[in-house]
């Protein structure tokens, strides 16, 4: 039976490809918005595994629908064309990875404090984050082999380009990771106030981050991407 959660969560996400498709067809900037989208999208839904697969599906559904519009509409604009897809993918790899920046803040937070979560949701946080860059890989493949034509073509190189050269992602994970891993293996128990749970504390920080009171993730993974072109 599907439940009000699910219910409301389906419809966010359907609401999201059709932002995601307006995006595309009012050109701008495509890869910010396409990130602040899905990053609002992951606030309002939470980042459970389940919700996250369902919002990487409908970004690529809204950008595979808002691309061929554009190249129908558009003929001979093929480079043109094969410049958004792009930046809109890289749009859905940055809110991922600030998703997990968000993450490394909030431990980072935690041990300036001397305090520390539960064994039980690092642990979980940790399966999750490792789980995080298979989403945006596998969603990209399965995209990239259900389309035809350009917009497949372009999918499957950044697909190629991603398995040789690593994702935003990918890259701060490993980040994330690092600072979990100390805060798993640190001789203070000490806990965090009653109530304060990481994923609140990284939900907290996702919000200021997609509202722009927090830049440093982006600019880290632009430097990432940059370096990785």
């Amino acid at each position: 039976m599907q439940t009000d959660h699910t219910a409301h969560t389906n419809k966010d996400v359907a609401q999201l490809a059709t932002e995601v498709k307006k995006a595309i067809e009012q050109e701008g900037d495509i890869e910010k918005a396409v990130r602040n989208l899905t990053l609002k999208a992951i606030h309002s839904n939470g980042f459970d595994i389940d919700s996250l697969k369902q919002i990487a599906t409908a970004v690529m559904e809204g950008i595979q629908t808002g691309a061929q519009q554009k190249m129908t509409r558009a003929e001979g604009q093929s480079q043109a064309a094969r410049a958004q897809i792009t930046h809109a993918v890289h749009g859905l790899d940055s809110a991922f990875a600030q998703l997990a920046g968000a993450s490394k803040l909030a431990l980072e937070e935690a041990t300036s404090k001397a305090k520390r979560f539960s064994d039980n949701e690092l642990t979980q946080t940790r399966e999750d984050l490792e789980s995080l860059e298979g989403i945006f890989m596998d969603t990209l493949k399965r995209t990239a082999t259900a389309a035809q034509g350009l917009f497949s073509e372009t999918l499957q190189d950044m697909l190629t380009h991603a398995q040789h050269n690593g994702t935003a992602v990918g890259s701060q994970i490993k980040d994330t990771i690092a600072v979990l891993a100390h805060q798993m293996t640190s001789a203070s128990k000490a806990q965090l106030d009653a109530g304060i749970k990481l994923t609140q504390m990284t939900a907290d920080l996702l919000y200021k981050i997609s509202t722009g009171v927090i830049t440093g993730i982006t600019h880290q993974n632009d430097k990432d991407k940059n370096n990785n072109q």
